[in-house]
């Protein structure tokens, strides 16, 4: 057999040989060997996750000459026909080609047969999402109440674009990203068995650039091995993937973090001659702070170590955990707004200075020589000031003297003018009155209306103030009752706001001016409103 594509040749044959997607196989597995297979399936995730082979273990186990179980043998004619694709009972649909009502319709028909090797006759749809809306209801029935011989797996990328009718009768299981850690351990896997050398950290950049896709991985390791002429090295891997130097990176951070305008622009124009493009540079920029700012909290937050690790550390002593913190966040702005900027160049080069320019008062910057000074602001100029009023000092509030313990009924508005209390229970003591205060004794009255304000819990708040206020110990009773005519401090309160609310009107309605205006221009009064200044 001539050559084999390595996503191809090491594509899993059995769940054991699956790289990640633990949460998914478990319940497979576990569905397998109980014998508790549900009738529908969908598989859901990105490009190269799995999806695809996933469905074929699955199809190989159930119809495996050994019986129904989480390991297919393998070695029988059934798993050797799914492994080449060339089982009759597994039917591969692409949902993409045949996304026609009547072709469906001909797949529901046909799946009222018994299969013909088989035991289970496996319909794998593939990218369903593609399907028109009378293909979906083509499907619905069949789907829902299939024959006991049929299994449905279907995979899609889109599962919004499915009706929620479909995703109702199946079983769905997300498949995640793949960490990149995983997949670097399963491409060094591949290149040892190949015998195929390979430098520490190739596997790493191949990783990051799949973005959790195996497949996209293994493809691209394979368009690797051939750039290097089968032995992988990192300078190679990189030009191939156009990967940003990490060198210009620490460059450029060096330059931010001593404030020299001159190296960061001498640093760019390099990188424009390298032909760097600035969005993957800005995207390494902001790895590379990220990565700093978990060292400066966590120094041994990661385990493995990196081409350039000891740069990063430096780097990690060197810039203030603020000073990281906004470049993280100008590096997002800018990476948003490149598309909108004349070019790529200009767009990276505004946001690196602006990183510059936004510095914290007191931080070490640079002119544009490229020459560190103080940053005191009345020191420099040509640049914008920012200054900050220092605050007012509020006038100290007189302090109200406590009233002596034991006291008389007439002083609690005074008393509940001075207790720390907010809230309910606040209103509680607003609405009582004071009836007996003696040997450490507190006894309230609260009206029937406001009898839901007394519960257990803002009793012990304003038990709790009582003692406070007056540093001892105090026991607090209330009783529901209308036989006290006192005024509570609620009701002077409002009956004071009242009062001024009425003065306001009155001196509103004998003010010259405002006669004046009424009488000219027949206007009138609509609201007056007054303002607690206390």
């Amino acid at each position: 057999m001539g050559y084999q594509a390595l996503a191809r040749k090491w594509r899993p044959r059995d769940f054991k040989r699956m790289v990640g997607q633990g949460h998914v196989l478990r319940a497979l597995i576990n569905a397998l060997d109980k014998d508790k297979l549900h009738h529908a399936f969908l598989f859901t995730g990105t490009r190269g996750v799995g999806k695809t082979t996933i469905a074929r273990i699955f199809a190989k186990c159930l119809n495996c000459e050994t019986g129904v179980s989480s390991t297919p043998c393998g070695s029988c004619d059934t798993c050797r026909e799914v492994d080449e694709g060339r089982f009759v009972d597994l039917i591969e649909v692409d949902a993409a080609s045949k996304a026609k009502v009547d072709e469906t319709r001909e797949l529901m028909e046909n799946a009222q047969f018994l299969p013909t090797r088989g035991r289970y006759k496996v319909y794998l749809i593939d990218e369903v999402h593609m399907f028109s809306g009378h293909s979906f209801n083509a499907l619905l029935k069949t789907l829902e109440e299939p024959p006991p011989h049929v299994k449905f797996l279907l995979a899609t990328t889109e599962p919004r674009k499915l009706p929620i009718t479909v995703l109702s009768r199946c079983l769905q299981f997300n498949l995640r990203k793949l960490p990149i850690d995983e997949i670097s351990g399963q491409l060094m896997h591949i290149l040892n068995e190949e015998g195929i050398p390979v430098e520490e950290g190739a596997t790493r950049l191949i990783s990051v650039a799949a973005e959790g896709s195996m497949r996209d991985a293994l493809s691209l390791l394979e368009q690797a091995i051939s750039y290097c002429d089968d032995a992988l090295a990192i300078s190679d891997v990189k030009a191939m993937l156009g990967t940003v130097d990490r060198v210009h990176i620490q460059v450029l951070l060096k330059a931010l973090a001593m404030g020299d305008g001159k190296a960061l622009m001498a640093r760019i124009a390099v990188m424009a001659g390298d032909v760097v493009d600035f969005d993957d540079a800005l995207r390494e920029l902001l790895g590379v702070l990220q990565r700093i700012a978990i060292l400066q909290v966590v120094p041994d937050g990661f385990g493995d170590s990196e081409p350039g690790e000891e740069e990063i550390m430096a780097l990690a002593k060197e810039i203030t955990p603020e000073d990281v913190q906004l470049y993280y966040q100008i590096g997002l702005m800018g990476r948003r707004d490149l598309p909108l900027a004349p070019d790529p160049k200009s767009g990276f080069e505004m946001t690196l200075l602006r990183m510059l320019a936004f510095r914290p008062v007191g931080a070490n910057t640079t002119i544009s020589q490229g020459t560190r000074v103080n940053s005191d602001p009345a020191k420099q100029t040509g640049q914008a000031r920012s200054s900050v009023a220092p605050p007012t000092p509020t006038p100290e509030q007189p302090q109200i003297a406590p009233v002596p313990f034991p006291a008389n009924p007439e002083a609690w508005p005074q008393i509940v003018a001075g207790l720390d209390l907010v809230g309910l229970a606040r209103q509680l003591a607003g609405n009582c009155t004071l009836t007996e205060c003696k040997d450490g004794l507190v006894r309230l009255c609260i009206s029937p209306s406001h009898r839901q304000l007394a519960g257990d819990k803002r009793r012990e708040q304003v038990e709790r103030a009582l003692c406070s206020y007056w540093g001892k110990n105090i026991r607090l009773t209330i009783e529901v009752s209308t036989a006290d005519s006192a005024e509570t401090p609620a009701a002077i309160g409002k009956r004071t706001e009242n009062e001024r609310q009425q003065a306001a009107e009155q001196a509103i309605n004998e003010d010259p001016t405002v006669q004046t205006l009424r009488t000219t221009f027949d206007a009138r009064i609509e609201k007056v409103v007054t303002r607690n200044h206390d």
